[in-house]
């Protein structure tokens, strides 16, 4: 089989390059002229320099900016459940196990999964791309390739700080000691930010490692604690192995906070700068929004910092402020949620984010450069980082308006599988409760009997 990286660099360059000009390396930070205790820490690694850890058929781009799939091509170290040569399969793994639960031990070996990454294994039955899960599913599902992930290193924070209010405030300070922030007016916001931003999943050169591609299972698992772990290992069995994956998306559930940094997730950026708000707005079956609220400071009297009243957002909340032009952001107040084949993140998530501007060679401006660092003290045991582009495509002017979302619902989880319903048709359906882990209550109802579940202190386990 050929390797075929997701993004083919020089037909991308054909496809954008009229769009995007001079192109910057999206997994590299935008350098500074001075050292920051917060911001602008070099990325050792970029994931636009690794090949494809799971077993997955490549996207490659099509006329006018339009995805494909080449399923002739697929990346796949061994076919058809066969072992790749030189790896000694383990006897019981995630796609002939019968209870996950009780392989705990194993899970710190990537042949457990057979060497997919999380995204891989989200997709080998069809859901996003070509069915290579074999003739006798789940036992012949393909492995991925052993001996490749991406670093450890490169996710997880460099920084020293242990909660997003003690980095906010040093980045503060900082600015401080530099003779900001600055306080825009109408006449000095930076008006060249307001546009709109292409689809950060079909960016060239914007791979970063949360699309969940370039990584082993067992590296994001290393992140985790342990009852995230278990959270995790859950939804990647019943991504493999039953077949029965529980996307919010498809239900028209809430998409939750961290579906912003999901590959495909999220579609063209509208954004709006103002002295006092800075506005984020994308969807895709739901809609996204982000006020950045300049200059505000945060009530410290509830559970977690916040703006509004003492209940979760599904977005969070977040203030920020600029630093010459760069806009310094904390958000907080983030209700619990999931991503796809990504980890399950906390009510207690809060992330600080960066947003710096990108430029040519000549200095204009072209887009923005969006390093996050997330602090969850529930689900991860350090904090990590994020590094992408979102690249300016136009101005709103020549752009195509914000199609608002409505999501309506058709497809439902019965008997735990998605399945369409056409109008007018009775079905027997139970209505989850959004403040529990309703794709965790279909599978273990239907899906895990017998198996040695972990019993939960709360069943509002976000809390």
């Amino acid at each position: 089989m050929r390797v075929v990286s997701m993004f083919q660099r020089v037909a991308a360059v054909c496809v954008f390059g009229a769009v995007f000009g001079t192109f910057v390396n999206a997994q590299q930070v935008v350098p500074l002229d001075f050292e920051s205790v917060g911001r602008g820490a070099p990325l050792q690694h970029d994931a636009n320099d690794f090949p494809l850890t799971g077993a997955t058929i490549p996207f490659v781009p099509g006329g006018n900016g339009v995805i494909n799939f080449d399923e002739t091509n697929a990346i796949v170290a061994a076919t058809n459940g066969e072992s790749p040569a030189g790896v000694e399969p383990l006897a019981r793994d995630l796609f002939n196990s019968d209870d996950f639960y009780a392989d705990r031990a194993l899970w710190s070996d990537p042949r457990y999964f057979r060497c997919n990454s999380p995204g891989a294994i989200e997709d080998l039955w069809g859901a996003n791309r070509g069915d290579i899960i074999g003739d006798n599913p789940p036992a012949t599902a393909p492995w991925g390739f052993c001996d490749r992930d991406y670093p450890r290193e490169s996710i997880v924070s460099p920084y020293s700080f242990d909660t997003a209010q003690a980095h906010y405030e040093a980045l503060m300070e900082e600015t401080r000691g530099r003779g900001g922030p600055m306080e825009h007016s109408y006449a000095t916001v930076p008006g060249e930010w307001t546009g709109v931003y292409a689809h950060p999943g079909n960016t060239p050169n914007n791979q970063y490692w949360y699309r969940m591609r370039h990584l082993q299972v067992p590296t994001v698992l290393s992140l985790l604690t342990e009852e995230y772990q278990t959270r995790m290992v859950q939804e990647t069995y019943h991504q493999g192995n039953t077949n029965a994956p529980q996307w919010q998306s498809a239900y028209c559930w809430p998409e939750g906070f961290m579906r912003r940094w999901h590959e495909f997730a999220v579609w063209e950026h509208y954004i709006m700068v103002t002295p006092d708000v800075v506005q984020i707005l994308a969807g895709v079956a739901r809609n996204f929004i982000t006020n950045i609220h300049i200059g505000r400071e945060f009530n410290m009297d509830g559970v977690v910092p916040r703006l509004g009243e003492d209940v979760p957002r599904w977005y969070g909340e977040t203030i920020g402020f600029w630093d010459g032009d760069t806009l310094i952001t904390w958000t907080s107040n983030i209700q619990g949620w999931k991503v796809h084949a990504a980890f399950e993140f906390s009510n207690r998530m809060q992330t600080i984010e960066i947003y710096a501007p990108l430029r040519d060679d000549d200095g204009n401006f072209i887009g923005l450069n969006h390093e996050s660092i997330l602090y969850d003290p529930d689900a991860l045991v350090e904090p990590i980082r994020i590094v992408r582009d979102i690249l300016k495509q136009g101005e709103y002017s020549d752009s195509t308006p914000y199609v608002f979302v409505e999501c309506v619902q058709t497809i439902f989880p019965l008997d735990g599988l998605a399945t369409p319903v056409t109008p007018g048709e009775v079905i027997d359906y139970q209505v989850p409760d959004m403040y529990d882990r309703p794709w965790a209550r279909i599978w273990e109802e239907l899906f895990e009997q017998g198996m040695e579940q972990p019993e939960e202190a709360d069943i509002f386990s976000f809390d």
